[in-house]
């Protein structure tokens, strides 16, 4: 399927401004006043329920493998969420995951 470049420029526009309202929307309509409490509380969960959107298909159907689970991905997920757990420490439980990504890729092959 083939495009006009006023059919791309349209859509690039179209785009933008959608993203622009997005934004505009929530800072610069709701920006100057204070939310109500039931909000924040909601908001208070927003990372905890994006990060693992973002990292559940890399460890899962990761795209190095053509979508097919790793075992080194399923390995350093699960070391992770232990260091983590364990820590309490962001820092490291990426480190750990990192450094048993990297082992496990080393032996596997």
């Amino acid at each position: 399927m083939s495009f006009s470049d006023g059919q791309i420029w349209f859509i690039i526009f179209a785009l933008g401004m959608g993203s622009f309202l997005l934004r505009f929307s929530f800072l610069g309509l709701v920006g100057g006043k204070s939310l109500p409490e039931w909000a924040l509380r909601f908001l208070r969960y927003t990372p905890m329920a994006v990060i693992p959107g973002l990292v559940a298909p890399m460890v899962l159907w990761p795209a190095a493998t053509q979508g097919h689970t790793d075992p080194a991905r399923l390995a350093a997920a699960l070391a992770a969420i232990i260091a983590g757990l364990w820590t309490r420490n962001v820092i490291a439980a990426v480190i750990v995951g990192l450094s048993t990504l990297y082992a496990m890729v080393y032996i596997l092959g």
